[in-house]
Order: C-alpha cells, then sequence, then structure tokens
C-alpha cells in the first residue's frame, strides 16, 4: 500500500462519521474482504482486509483518530 492511504475511504465513510459509523462500516468491509469468503481472489482479499483492520484500529480509537486526522498515517 502506499503511504497515502486514505483510511475514511478504505472504509467508505465520510470524515465526519460517528464510533458507530466506523464499527459498522468495519464490519460491513471486513466481511466483504475476509479472505476466506473470497477463494478465487485470496491474496487481493487478504490485502484489503490488512488494510479495513488497519484503517479501523485507527479510526475506532479517539486518540489516534484525531493524530490521523491532523497529520495523516505516519
Amino acid at each position: 500500500m502506499s503511504g497515502a492511504v486514505d483510511y475514511y475511504g478504505v472504509l467508505g465513510i465520510p470524515r465526519d462519521a460517528t464510533e458507530a459509523d466506523v464499527k459498522k462500516a468495519y464490519r460491513k468491509e471486513a466481511l466483504k474482504w475476509h479472505p476466506d469468503k473470497n477463494p478465487d481472489n485470496k491474496e487481493n482479499a487478504e490485502q484489503v482486509f490488512k488494510a479495513v483492520a488497519e484503517a479501523y484500529e485507527t479510526l475506532s480509537s479517539p486518540e489516534k483518530r484525531q493524530l490521523y486526522d491532523r497529520f495523516g498515517k505516519e
């Protein structure tokens, strides 16, 4: 993945999304991209699934989200 990852884009949510929106979007994308659900495209699904998990880890934490909003991915 490139250095300019848009976590909001990865989860398909707006920048002003609530914590509940973040969680809901994560669950939806995690189910959609889980490698076991994409046996024909497992390698790509695994990359996207990891990006979704990373986005959720950052955006679900108020402290990490604030830092991401101010400075981007570090």
